[in-house]
């Protein structure tokens, strides 16, 4: 099992930037996929971004192309979700997650998952 644990989140206004982490812990794999979803209040979880983790390949949203930055820190066992000209649609609980395969834009494709951090964008 790995358990990841979300931290970053608050409020912020629109245009502004926040930077979330996500620290991974326990059992962890030589190549799997960290990624970033969210879900808004009455909305489905839905795919922000991505990393293999071995390699540093990124994938992105089409939501975040251009504002949002995903990283990682290998020494940390931690990623990183850089957010920039944030707007009020991206408000919404926002959750780390993770995978022994390669990438997949699917929330069903993760198996583990951290408990998520809120995102309160104001205009």
């Amino acid at each position: 099992q790995v358990q990841l644990v979300e931290s970053g989140g608050g409020l912020v206004q629109a245009g502004g930037s926040l930077r979330l982490s996500c620290a991974a812990s326990g059992r962890t794999f030589s190549r799997y996929t960290m990624g970033w979803f969210r879900q808004a209040p009455g909305k489905e979880r839905e795919f922000v971004a991505a990393i293999s983790w071995s390699v540093g390949i990124t994938y992105y949203a089409d939501s975040g192309k251009g504002r949002f930055t995903i990283s990682r820190d290998n020494a940390k066992n931690t990623v990183y979700l850089q957010m920039n000209s944030l707007k009020p649609e991206d408000t919404a609980v926002y959750y780390c997650a993770a995978r022994n395969s390669v990438h997949s834009d699917s929330p069903g494709g993760y198996s583990y998952w951290g408990q998520g951090t809120q995102v309160t964008v104001s205009s």
